[in-house]
């Protein structure tokens, strides 16, 4: 049976242009979770975070794989919402005081049931901390506008300005939470050549 690359399957979620902001719908989609606070680069929580994550969604696809359907996929990225109490202030504020949850998505096969029953097997080979702050849950975000950033996370701010700006030249209105997905993996690839997509949910004007 061929693998499922669900980054093909899922088309524009997983696209996007390094020019030109572009509108997405996104429908709820099922992720595991975890919630946290401080600067990425330093606070231990999210390291945790980000190995429970990806040790929870490689224990879901091997147990699938080996399951009665014999499904194999590949992993689905990482990804972070990020906000601070006041987004307007998102890129001025020290990252020691950013919000964040951290977030894998799955396929629509995996249940909450066998989450849970993955998860206890994962804790049983190996003591990760991030394990004890995970949840599977699903997440809305509605219409949303994105583009793709390329190189260092710390020079993102320029798109970040370039994607606010094209929302509130459509008439639209920022809300929730600023939403990165990471296709590159920053142990593997030179600054540079990272790609992030940069996504913010927003409120369409009334017709």
């Amino acid at each position: 049976m061929a693998k499922i690359d669900y980054k093909k399957e899922y088309g524009d979620w997983y696209t996007a242009s390094t020019s030109q902001p572009k509108w997405v719908q996104i429908p709820p989609l099922n992720y595991l979770m975890i919630d946290g606070k401080g600067d990425p680069n330093s606070a231990p929580e999210y390291q945790q975070a980000v190995e429970a994550l990806y040790s929870l969604s490689y224990g879901l696809k091997f147990k699938i794989k080996k399951g009665e359907s014999g499904l194999d996929y590949g992993v689905l990225p990482l990804e972070g919402l990020w906000w601070v109490p006041d987004m307007n202030q998102f890129t001025q504020t020290s990252k020691d005081d950013w919000l964040w949850t951290m977030m894998i998505l799955q396929p629509v096969f995996v249940t909450s049931q066998l989450v849970a029953s993955v998860l206890l097997e994962v804790k049983h080979k190996k003591y990760l901390p991030g394990l004890e702050r995970i949840r599977f849950e699903s997440y809305p975000e509605g219409q949303a506008a994105q583009i793709m950033h390329l190189g260092p996370y710390s020079d993102e701010a320029p798109n970040i300005e370039k994607l606010h700006a094209f929302i509130q030249t459509q008439g639209c209105i920022r809300r929730g939470k600023h939403h990165e997905i990471y296709l590159g993996d920053p142990r593997l690839s030179a600054p540079e050549k990272l790609r992030t997509i940069l996504r913010q949910p927003v409120n369409t004007p009334a017709k």
